[in-house]
């Protein structure tokens, strides 16, 4: 009996995206993997090599004290849109980890927030690769912008 691989998380994007609501099991199965993130619900929108985006629903779950969305579910929101970047364009036989975070907060998060991360095929040469990310409002508004720092390193021999 021959075992089928694994799909990566790109293929697995693409292969759901051509199925009606591929988009939300991509999502679900997303945050399933990495409970976490389950907790702002991400919406994938877009996912393909230096690039991710999803939207984090304004809902009162991820709502602080004055009812706009919670700055650490956008940073939330972030970090899942750069795992997911990370994962699309990590080359073969290399492996990543988040190494830091540095974010501002820019304006009040008042509606359902799209975060993106992107980065560029330069970004990929060293160990330290710097994912900018920004989320928007539906106005266009940017409320955070930041850049999350990835350890990027060979895979050990199996």
């Amino acid at each position: 009996m021959s075992v089928l691989p694994m799909p990566s998380v790109l293929g697995l994007y693409d292969l759901l995206g051509r199925v009606p609501k591929g988009r939300t099991l991509f999502s679900v199965a997303f945050a399933r993997k990495a409970p976490y993130f389950a907790s702002v619900k991400p919406r994938f929108t877009e996912l393909r090599p230096h690039r991710a985006a999803l939207v984090v629903a304004n809902r009162r779950a991820v709502h602080n004290h004055i009812g706009t969305v919670h700055a650490i579910a956008v940073c939330n929101g972030l970090e899942a849109a750069m795992g997911a970047l990370a994962e699309a364009t990590i080359p073969a036989g290399r492996r990543w980890l988040p190494k830091a975070m540095q974010v501002e907060y820019v304006a009040k998060a008042t509606s359902d927030i799209t975060c993106v991360a992107e980065t560029s095929e330069a970004d990929w040469t060293g160990p330290d690769v710097p994912v900018t990310v920004t989320a928007t409002r539906d106005d266009g508004t940017v409320v955070v912008r930041g850049v999350i720092q990835l350890w990027v390193t060979d895979k050990p021999p199996a």
